[in-house]
């Protein structure tokens, strides 16, 4: 049990490569570039989907309805995923392994997505059931399987973007406290979500990217996602048919 533990706390090292330690100067401000390459990218691609940039004004609609949902998903499977692996495969010429996508400590991975969808099934059913919960959730109910694909869509980027290519940079930039640096940005993109999922997101997130950091992938952490949100949508929506 506490050699178990004792690994369980003992975190992977993600020492820099020469690439990584590269600087730009900025008027005189040593910025590292990589990270500061990660960072922009990160608050373009976030304005630009909470703008609806790239969705045809005439389509966008504001009550989370199933076809809305899914043309989000693919917006943001293109800003949140196919974006940042551009930049990393041709901008940072390096390998998509390096920034979580890859199978990492899969048996560790498995394990702790499995006992963090048993620990949360529970408090997702309990906060389902909440009035707020259900005003927000509820509209995007549409059938399992289609709920599913547009869960997949929108959160397997956004763990890449936020626990993948930001935090894993910034890791290798500034040290483990990168982790929590990158779980900001993901607090701030829950602003319009309901105030006691949003208050509990510093601390999901830090948990999400503790795992990602943990096992070295961001496939565990949004299989976890992806199971949470569904469940949470599918449970609201059940509850507020006629």
């Amino acid at each position: 049990m506490h050699s178990f533990i004792g690994r369980l706390v003992t975190g992977p090292d993600y020492p820099p490569a020469p690439a990584d330690e590269r600087t730009l100067n900025l008027a005189g401000l040593r910025l590292p570039l990589r990270a500061t390459v990660a960072i922009t990218v990160m608050v373009f691609v976030v304005i630009f989907d909470f703008s609806r940039t790239f969705i045809p004004h005439d389509l966008i609609a504001y009550d989370r309805n199933p076809a809305m949902q899914r043309l989000q998903s693919i917006d943001r499977f293109l800003l949140f995923g196919l974006v940042p692996l551009l930049v990393v495969v041709f901008g940072f010429r390096d390998r998509l392994a390096r920034y979580g996508l890859r199978l990492g400590e899969w048996r560790l991975g498995l394990g702790l997505a499995i006992a963090g969808c048993a620990v949360m099934t529970p408090i997702t059913l309990w906060f389902a059931g909440q009035p707020d919960a259900q005003q927000y959730y509820a509209p995007s109910w549409s059938s399992l399987p289609d709920v599913l694909v547009t869960n997949a869509l929108d959160l397997a980027p956004a763990e890449f973007l936020f626990r993948g290519f930001l935090m894993f940079t910034l890791v290798r930039a500034i040290g483990p406290i990168g982790v929590l640096v990158a779980t900001l940005p993901f607090v701030f993109v829950h602003l319009t979500k309901p105030e006691l999922e949003l208050m509990s997101t510093l601390f999901g997130g830090m948990l999400y990217g503790w795992v990602a950091w943990r096992t070295g992938s961001v496939l565990w952490g949004a299989l976890a996602h992806v199971y949470i949100l569904t469940l949470l949508i599918a449970v609201a929506g059940q509850s507020v048919i006629p």
